[in-house]
């Protein structure tokens, strides 16, 4: 069953890691970017890991040490010890994505990405999906899950089926996706787990917004988000196709979408 993506997920910007800005003490996936992020308005992207104890954290990257002084996989912590690691550059800790969503407390939409826990982009064994989902029972707020890996968001169609769910999508450039391998790469760069998935949309690399595909998912009614905007230019050009944004590091004005959604099979 398809979900459609929220109106709310299209009426404003979304902070890409939250509204961040390490020179403010506001360091990526960190409570005072989501904080400032809530009151400016904007919805909020975030990256889930997990710990060795099987809970979902909100944290970027595989390993801890560009965003700690803690070396190593984030998955071979448990979520009491990632609990316990201030970020780089501020004086937040790394969350659990259960507090989290009770910091955001439906205040505004958010744009939950499941990291690739296989890095190859291969089956997944369930477990992130299953500790997300288990954090979002009897949440009330507008959200949306998605995934690079097409497997986790199959996973998610099983777990969750009434939460609206998508692919991050990219042009998947062999020279930028290594190690995966240049004939994966070209599968996924198609989209082809679109209807597999049950997705009702995509958030696709802002370079990449020209592809037919891209086109194609539009027309038959699914949702285009994109990453990442840096500058108002950029944005200018990725809102000819796309139909929200995320963004960093500039303030990105508060606009109605001025494409038309639908949603699928409306």
């Amino acid at each position: 069953m398809q979900v459609p993506l929220p109106q709310a997920f299209l009426t404003a910007p979304i902070a890409h890691r939250g509204y961040h800005d390490r020179t403010a003490g506001r360091v990526e996936n960190s409570g005072a970017a989501f904080q400032a992020a809530i009151a400016a308005g904007y919805g909020i992207e975030i990256d889930l890991q997990l710990s060795s104890d099987g809970v979902a954290m909100v944290f970027h990257d595989d390993n801890l040490d560009r965003l700690t002084t803690a070396h190593g996989p984030v998955r071979l912590r448990t979520a009491a010890e990632l609990g316990r690691l201030t970020l780089a550059g501020s004086t937040n800790t790394i969350p659990t994505f259960a507090q989290v969503l009770t910091q955001i407390a439906g205040r505004v939409p958010v744009l939950v990405e499941i990291k690739d826990q296989t890095l190859t982009m291969a089956e997944t064994d369930g477990r992130l999906e299953a500790a997300t989902t288990t954090a979002l029972k009897g949440y009330q707020g507008p959200v949306a899950l998605m995934s690079f890996n097409p497997h986790a968001i199959a996973h998610l169609a099983q777990l969750a089926p009434d939460i609206p769910r998508g692919l991050t999508t990219s042009a998947y450039d062999p020279a930028d996706w290594h190690p995966l391998p240049a004939d994966l790469c070209a599968r996924l760069c198609a989209i082809p787990d679109f209807d597999r998935t049950q997705s009702s949309f995509i958030s696709h690399e802002a370079a990449d917004l020209a592809r037919p595909r891209v086109a194609d998912l539009k027309a038959q009614g699914a949702a285009v988000l994109c990453w990442t905007i840096r500058s108002p230019e950029a944005e200018a050009q990725a809102r000819k196709i796309a139909h929200n944004i995320t963004f960093e590091g500039y303030p990105a004005p508060i606009i109605f979408s001025q494409i038309s959604h639908r949603g699928p099979g409306v």
